[in-house]
């Protein structure tokens, strides 16, 4: 079965004559909406009539959901042949292309929202018009953070000199891990592998290639590490820049709004992952003293499998697993798997060039997704694969959504994924033996082990990198200080303190997205909140599921608290989230137990 993924369903290539059509739609577009704003969006003067406001409104969001798409297509397109091919001339002129041009939108937007906030009807106009109505949280949402907006001339040069700053620094950043080669000596030979495939080897059943594979990481990071540090200190510097003078609180603080979500629920949450430390601490030092180490679990040894099953995975044998248990939750969410599967909307070979890890991106515009991952067939690529489909399933319940009302907030986006992953591993465990079952299980602990524990350490580096950056840039040793000092206060006494990893900022791609601060506490929200939402489904069966699917297509216009509550749900309380983590804790207990 094919392992790379077809974009011809959204362009042969860049010289063909619809990507060209589009690219000059584009062009015009941007000219034609900052045109309209400064004609019809005159904050100034409030004496517009209530008739004129409305079709104004309604004609802006017209045009947002029909550019959007448009954007939505020649983006990812760009962006998934880099994806793969990151030295690819050709697509990173036009990814520097659109971004330039994408920044032509900050004075209009500007424009649009400050007037959106200057109408003193506009709660009747949404009640008015069903275009609006439809779109009151965008609408709304837009008028409430115009407090947060520059000038507009401000707003337009901070968008393009975005693409000299964060953006270079960020494609700087991709270009150096996507194509670094790291040597390593296996079974007495020499060779340069990708540091993809080399991160891979953590989940091998040889020990030794583990350590090996560990070490050889480490020392090839000496090659990037300092121009990594640059582009991380650039990119963090200009967040903190950009929050002062817009008056956010903190980064923390404007990462919270692009969330749609509240300090309360962080608070809640971080309160009860932090109660469960002393759990996760005793499944690592279980999992030490049965690898036989007796100082805590090495770095090198977190993904290691456990048990003596032979869990191997070919390609094809992972999508009939996946697609005959995502049916046992709906024929939906299965013939989706299976349609993403046949129709190559995958790239799953790991080759050099091609960005590690994993991820999905959904195509609104054509109604399809496509899927990164970097299978070698263990059954936490098998896992990995059921996540990064459950995204390309939440948007499937949303194409029939519009695109503004597709966009939704980062920490409902691991909402679907995770529970995707979950349906996989309880199949497993269903005809499981007992060694495969205690595989399945330590599998899933370490999975759960990584968005609750990893993700904490994450936090904690990213609040005191934005801390220490107030004042200066930071050099390699300092973060890499940093980093261990987080791994330090979040894994306990789980760890062996003289195994971590204080390079783990290099290889995680989230520090370097500028719009994209604090991309771990989403993980936990995630998690536990899909936890929580698996529960209820085990209690209620079929009638769950159309009301899982009606949460997912919601997702873009609410914030979490309103979504939360279409399953009754109170993200506000600390109790909530202890439940979820309780269902993690007592597998931690069996875990411990079975040996």
């Amino acid at each position: 079965m094919e392992m790379k993924w077809s974009l011809n369903e959204l362009y042969t290539s860049f010289d063909s004559v619809e990507f060209k059509e589009d690219i000059n739609c584009f062009e015009n577009s941007i000219e034609y909406i900052k045109k309209w704003t400064i004609e019809n969006c005159n904050s100034s003067n409030n004496e517009t009539k209530s008739d004129d406001s409305k079709l104004k409104i309604e004609a802006y969001i017209n045009f947002e959901n029909e550019f959007n798409d448009l954007v939505n297509k020649l983006f990812n397109y760009t962006e998934l042949v880099l994806s793969v091919d990151t030295k690819n001339e050709i697509a990173n002129k036009f990814s520097e292309k659109l971004s330039l041009n994408l920044a032509e939108l900050a004075k209009p937007h500007t424009v649009f929202s400050k007037w959106c906030n200057s109408l003193e009807n506009i709660e009747s106009l949404i009640e008015d018009s069903n275009t609006i109505k439809t779109h009151s949280y965008y609408i709304s949402d837009l008028a409430s953070n115009a407090k947060y907006l520059l000038s507009d001339t401000e707003e337009e040069l901070m968008a393009k000199m975005k693409n000299s700053g964060s953006n270079a620094w960020s494609k700087l950043q991709n270009i150096l891990t996507s194509t670094l080669l790291v040597p390593i000596n296996i079974n007495g030979e020499d060779v340069r592998l990708p540091l993809s495939t080399i991160r891979n080897m953590a989940f091998d059943k040889d020990s030794k290639l583990r350590k090996n594979a560990y070490e050889s990481e480490l020392k090839s990071y000496d090659a990037i590490a300092e121009s990594s540090a640059a582009a991380l200190n650039g990119i963090k510097g200009e967040v903190i820049t950009l929050c002062k003078a817009r008056g956010y609180k903190s980064p923390l603080h404007n990462a919270l709004e692009n969330s749609r979500m509240d300090s309360e629920t962080l608070d809640a949450m971080l309160g009860a992952m932090m109660e469960s430390l002393p759990s996760f601490e005793k499944y690592f030092r279980k999992k030490a003293e049965i690898l036989g180490y007796s100082g805590g679990l090495p770095f090198y040894e977190l993904f290691a499998p456990m048990g003596s099953a032979n869990m191997h995975f070919t390609y094809d044998s992972a999508r009939e697993f996946i697609v005959k248990n995502f049916a046992t939750f709906s024929d939906k969410l299965s013939s989706y798997a299976d349609n993403a599967f046949s129709h190559n909307w995958i790239d799953a070979e790991p080759r050099a060039g091609k960005l590690g890890g994993a991820f999905c991106a959904n195509l609104h515009s054509i109604k399809e997704s496509r899927i990164l991952s970097n299978f070698t067939g263990s059954f936490n690529d098998v896992s990995t694969l059921a996540h990064e489909l459950g995204h390309g399933y939440h948007g499937l319940c949303l194409t029939e959504e519009s695109a503004l009302n597709s966009d939704y907030p980062m920490p409902i986006a691991e909402t679907a994924s995770i529970f995707c992953e979950t349906i996989i591993s309880n199949a497993a465990l269903k005809n499981a033996s007992s060694e495969e079952a205690f595989a399945i299980l330590e599998h899933n602990i370490s999975s759960n082990a990584q968005v609750i524990i990893d993700i904490l350490s994450r936090y904690l580096f990213e609040t005191e990198l934005f801390k220490r950056r107030e004042n200066n840039s930071l050099p390699v040793n300092e973060l890499k200080e940093i980093m261990i000092d987080a791994q330090k206060k979040a894994y306990g006494a789980g760890l062996d303190h003289n195994f971590l990893h204080p390079y783990m900022w290099i290889c995680k791609p989230h520090y370097y997205d500028a719009s994209s601060n604090f991309y771990n506490f989403p993980y936990a929200f995630g998690l536990l909140f899909s936890k929580g939402l698996y529960s209820e489904y085990l209690k209620r069966g079929d009638s769950f599921v159309n009301d899982y699917d009606a949460l997912l297509s919601a997702t873009g216009k609410n914030n979490l608290v309103q979504v939360a509550k279409m399953m009754n749900v109170d993200i506000h309380s600390i109790d909530f989230w202890r439940s979820s983590l309780n269902i993690i804790t007592q597998d931690i207990d069996k875990f411990v137990n079975m040996k």
